[in-house]
C-alpha cells in the first residue's frame, strides 16, 4: 500500500529507484542496430508531465498514443509501460499490449481497460504489475519524488508471435529478443509531492495495493 504511505516514508525512500537502465528498451542488448520508432502523444511532451485524468488521481484512463517510422517487414507492435522510479528491485509495469497493428498508427485514450473504462474492443492487453490485464494508472508514492513512466514500443518482424491470452513481462522480453525489429520510447513523469492521496481513489472498490 505505497500510495497510502506517510510522505517522510516516501522522501527517505527517494533513493530507492528501480531505475531508467532497467526498463526492456534498455535491457534487451539490441539497441546496436535496431530501427528507430517515433512515438508521440497528443496528451503529453517527451519528459513532460501526464495529465492528471491518466493517473490514480484522476479519471485513471491511458492516454493517446501515436506512432510512425516503421521499418518495412513490421508485422505487428508491441507496447510496454514502466515506471523506472517505483522504489522496486525492477520497474513496475503499467500496461502491456500485443499484436497491434502497424497501420493503425496510434492508440485512443482510453483503449486500455481501466477502472471504470472496458478499453477498446478487441485490444489484446498483458498482465501488469498489481496482475491485471489492464492499465496500471501512475499512483506513485506520496514525496517519493518525479517518477519517469516509460511508453516503449518495438515492431516485430516475421511471422506474428503466438502471445498467450495475458503475457507478462516475461513472455514479451522473450519474444521481442526473437523478433524485434524497431523500437521507440516516449516518458511522461508524475508526482506527488504534497503527500495527498485522492480520497475517492485510495478508497474505490477494487484499486490496486500496488503504487508506482
Amino acid at each position: 500500500m505505497l500510495e497510502k504511505l506517510p510522505e517522510v516514508i516516501g522522501q527517505a525512500l527517494q533513493g530507492v529507484r528501480a531505475g531508467l537502465d532497467n526498463i526492456v528498451f534498455n535491457t534487451l542488448g539490441m539497441r546496436e542496430g535496431m530501427g528507430s520508432i517515433e512515438l508521440a502523444s497528443m496528451a503529453f511532451a517527451d519528459h513532460a508531465p501526464l495529465p492528471q485524468r491518466c493517473t490514480a488521481d484522476g479519471e485513471g484512463v491511458s492516454p493517446p498514443l501515436q506512432w510512425s517510422g516503421l521499418p518495412l517487414g513490421a508485422s505487428s507492435l508491441v507496447l510496454i509501460v514502466e515506471d523506472a522510479d517505483s522504489p522496486t528491485p525492477n520497474p513496475l509495469v503499467h500496461a502491456i499490449v500485443v499484436d497491434l497493428a502497424p497501420e493503425n498508427g496510434a492508440l485512443a485514450e482510453g483503449a486500455l481497460p481501466s477502472q471504470d473504462n472496458e478499453g477498446a474492443p478487441g485490444t489484446h492487453v498483458g498482465r501488469n504489475s498489481a496482475l491485471q490485464a489492464a492499465w496500471l494508472p501512475p499512483d506513485p508514492p506520496p514525496g517519493h519524488g518525479v517518477h519517469r513512466y516509460a511508453f516503449q514500443l518495438f515492431a516485430l518482424g516475421g511471422e506474428p508471435a503466438a502471445f498467450s491470452e495475458s503475457p507478462g513481462r516475461d513472455e514479451i522480453v522473450d519474444a521481442l529478443r526473437e523478433h524485434a525489429l524497431a523500437s521507440g520510447l516516449l516518458v511522461g513523469t508524475y508526482e506527488r509531492s504534497d503527500g495527498s492521496v485522492s480520497i475517492p481513489d485510495a478508497a474505490a472498490p477494487g484499486r490496486s495495493a500496488v503504487a508506482g
